[in-house]
């Protein structure tokens, strides 16, 4: 599996939200600093993000992005499944997809199988275990007892 970079970006902003959870917006500046990454890409991720629900924008002076949940609720299947719609890449594997040969198709369990596993893997991975990996401040409670 070949992760692509909207994958990448999209995680890599959002375990940096998450470290500054519960102390207000961050700044789409900050975030790209902080994670050497390209500001105007990073607009477009965050607005996807945004529009999917996992992130919250505050407008003004001190606004920028914030998580719309606790970190731990958040699952790095929740990020891929928002920036890219789908967890696996094969075409066949998609909700939507027809292919003619999937009545007779020797390998389609296989791909089933690992679609599955894989989803299974990254729906169990959040934010706050990501953080708790790298030695990352680890939120403790969420804003309004949401933990």
């Amino acid at each position: 599996m070949r992760l692509s970079s909207k994958e990448r970006t999209g995680l890599r902003a959002m375990v940096e939200l998450a470290r500054h959870y519960g102390r207000g917006p961050v700044s789409l500046r900050e975030v790209a600093d902080a994670q050497d990454l390209p500001l105007p890409y990073l607009e477009r991720i965050a607005a996807t993000l945004r529009r999917s629900g996992l992130l919250e924008s505050v407008r003004g002076a001190q606004g920028g992005y914030l998580l719309s949940r606790y970190p731990a609720h958040i699952s790095v299947g929740d990020v891929f499944r928002a920036v890219e719609g789908s967890l696996m890449s094969l075409d066949c594997m998609r909700d939507d997809a027809c292919c003619d040969r999937e009545a007779v198709c020797a390998t389609r369990n296989v791909w089933a199988g690992v679609s599955a596993r894989l989803r299974e893997t990254l729906d169990g991975i959040s934010l706050a275990d990501i953080l708790q990996e790298t030695g990352g401040a680890t939120p403790t409670t969420g804003i309004g007892g949401d933990a």
